[in-house]
């Protein structure tokens, strides 16, 4: 969700909100519905506080979310630009083709990969790149004890990367369960209810508003910065782009011009096979 379009948000549940105080207003007693105002402010006391603990620990919790699959976005490209170093001690047919598969690993990471993780398409699919290097690492029979440590070397830098990708992708389909956001959309109703409660023709229109407008603006910038936190990927300020991984490409184009390799990539520029 991008700022603009929270903004907006936010101006039409305060707008609808702050309407529904002020018709309710217009027939309400003197000094609102409630005869004990000290009591009905208590009962309210209980219920923001409530409501504020709750969600301020799922915002929590949804940061710590938010953090993870950063880091993991971020170990992950890391990885990815010491595998390409890794590759070039391999017997060297395999260098050539491990060098091109990781490469379109990376291009697929932050190209169609990353598309389907903001889109919430990628369910449990694995990089086919992935795949096709385990493939190709399969093959190799080390020859000598530097190719062996290289061998050895690259199969832990796999399970390094491919634990980093679950921690970038965990957040892909959303962190908060449907029981939850229910609860919370049920107690927002319940307060939005209970303020209706404090309605008071004796009070001017404009403190009425202001009275409804803050607690709406409040608890309506909470939920959205919720909404944030559990889809972290996406368009927009703040959204997880593949920043790291592009940075590790412009790396590793770097690396493979001073080395004079000749790679031929088996995918375009997405990392999506030819």
């Amino acid at each position: 969700m991008n700022l603009v379009l929270g903004l907006l948000v936010v101006v039409v549940v305060t707008a609808i909100t702050v309407v529904a105080m002020l018709l309710v207003r217009r027939h309400a007693p003197e000094g609102s519905y409630f005869s004990n105002g000290d009591r009905a402010s208590g009962v309210f006391g209980v219920l923001a506080t409530g409501f504020s603990v709750l969600l301020g620990f799922i915002i929590f919790l949804g940061f710590q979310s938010y953090d993870a699959s950063r880091a993991g976005a971020e170990i992950e490209a890391t990885i990815v630009a010491q595998m390409i170093q890794t590759a070039q001690f391999m017997p060297e047919d395999a260098s050539e083709q491990l060098s091109g598969e990781l490469l379109c690993y990376g291009r697929s990471v932050a190209g169609a990969e990353w598309d389907a993780v903001a889109a919430g398409t990628l369910g449990d699919s694995i990089n086919p790149w992935g795949a096709r290097m385990f493939t190709t690492i399969s093959s190799i029979e080390p020859q000598t004890a530097t190719e062996q440590s290289a061998y050895d070397r690259w199969m832990a830098q796999t399970a390094d990367r491919e634990r980093a990708r679950n921690d970038r992708v965990h957040s892909a389909e959303g962190i908060i369960p449907l029981p939850l956001w229910l609860a919370l959309f049920v107690i927002c109703g319940v307060i939005f209810v209970y303020m209706l409660f404090f309605a008071d023709r004796s009070e001017r229109a404009v403190t009425q508003a202001v009275l409804m407008g803050s607690v709406t603006v409040v608890i309506t910038l909470l939920m959205l910065l919720l909404f944030f936190f559990d889809n972290p990927h996406g368009d927009g300020v703040g959204r997880l782009q593949p920043t790291a991984m592009e940075r590790s490409l412009r790396l590793i184009d770097a690396q493979i011009a001073v080395a004079a390799l000749s790679l031929t990539p088996p995918c375009d520029e997405r990392g999506v096979a030819r």
